[in-house]
């Protein structure tokens, strides 16, 4: 039993891909729509990458989701939508422009004045 136990713990813990994971759709233009999409939504568990690109489980169980709703009629647009009000806006690489994004749309910005601040007192002592 001990020698079984390892083995058990082992198969508990795999799981089987869900069906649309790694499965292309029949419609090309469905699958090209859905591919767009997925390259747009970051994967909860890798973050660094998108759910087209991780081998994460959860990336693929959101794949075969995008998949399935493309399939059943849902627009990319839709889909998007539903997934963020599920995940939160962190879900997408291009978050829209609300109170708690502000600051992130904006740093940019700010950091480039610094640094044209500080460009323009570092020339200002040399002459």
């Amino acid at each position: 039993m001990k020698r079984l136990l390892p083995l058990l713990l082992l198969m508990a813990q795999t799981t089987a891909p869900a069906e649309l994971a790694d499965t292309q759709l029949a419609d090309p233009v469905q699958e090209a729509s859905a591919r767009t999409l997925m390259e747009t939504l970051r994967c909860v568990v890798c973050q660094g990458q998108s759910i087209a690109d991780s081998d994460a489980t959860m990336a693929g169980d959101m794949r075969a989701l995008v998949r399935g709703r493309i399939r059943a009629g849902e627009t990319p647009a839709q889909v998007r939508d539903w997934l963020i009000a599920r995940y939160g806006d962190y879900i997408t690489y291009d978050p829209p422009l609300s109170a708690a994004t502000w600051p992130l749309w904006l740093a940019p910005l700010a950091l480039l004045a610094v640094g044209a601040w500080i460009a323009r007192a570092s020339f200002r002592r040399r002459s």
